[in-house]
């Protein structure tokens, strides 16, 4: 296993909680949208074990082409000691970076897509709608539905919607209006489904779908294959 100690290069406060961190792309480093990644911190690795406290699976919210691992996270007042030492990281401080692997890449199998996504969830489907917009090749239509009850949405910028592009974003601040319009997808009984969120918010809609007959094949979960029977066997 390759561990890569990077810098960050540049650090964004998207909300009051939610902060965006851009890390320097190490040489010949690459990935995939809807990729994840381990992100450590100094001394994670200096004992006879790795001190897992210091060690958080993080989805990349950015592409390859914006020269920066883009890792968006909410922090919140009261958080774990991972959180409590990123908050307080500085530009310039290295990281470490390893085992990138990609659970959610964009199907192209000229389907509607729908991602639906809990508050900083949304980080995962960033780079999807990037690279829907740069090649919509064998996608009908994208929905985007997230869910906030802070409503500091994120990436606003790049979640409106643009009918030409066959994009369409919503917002929402409860929960009685998600599930409504989770209902109302799953009406295309073609659809490919995309959750991201706690593993709560995943079994409650993986529940909806399911009563409205998606089948387990249509929805992407951001889990390891060997975890995906767990959520999806009903």
């Amino acid at each position: 296993m390759q561990i890569y100690w990077t810098k960050i290069n540049r650090i964004i406060e998207e909300t009051p909680e939610v902060k965006t961190y851009l890390l320097d792309c190490p040489e010949g480093y690459t990935w995939e949208e809807g990729s994840h990644i381990h992100l450590a911190l100094e001394g994670f690795n200096a004992g006879d074990k790795p001190n897992r406290s210091l060690i958080r699976h993080m989805s990349i919210s950015t592409l390859p082409h914006e020269n920066s691992i883009g890792i968006t996270t909410r922090i919140k007042e009261q958080c774990s000691e991972f959180k409590s030492i990123l908050r307080n990281m500085e530009i310039g401080q290295e990281v470490a970076v390893f085992k990138t692997h990609s659970n959610v890449p964009l199907k192209r199998e000229d389907k509607n897509v729908y991602l639906l996504s809990s508050g900083v969830g949304l980080a995962t489907f960033r780079p999807l709608v990037l690279d829907y917009f740069e090649r919509a090749d064998n996608v009908n239509h994208i929905h985007s539905l997230n869910i906030d009850s802070s409503r500091d949405f994120l990436f606003t910028n790049i979640f409106e919607s643009v009918p030409d592009k066959k994009f369409t974003s919503q917002f929402v601040d409860n929960r009685k209006d998600y599930y409504e319009e989770v209902h109302n997808f799953a009406a295309d009984k073609d659809g490919l489904f995309y959750i991201v969120g706690s593993d709560e918010f995943l079994v409650q809609n993986i529940e909806v779908l399911r009563e409205q007959g998606i089948k387990p094949e249509q929805i992407m979960l951001d889990k390891h294959e060997q975890s995906r029977p767990e959520f999806l066997n009903f």
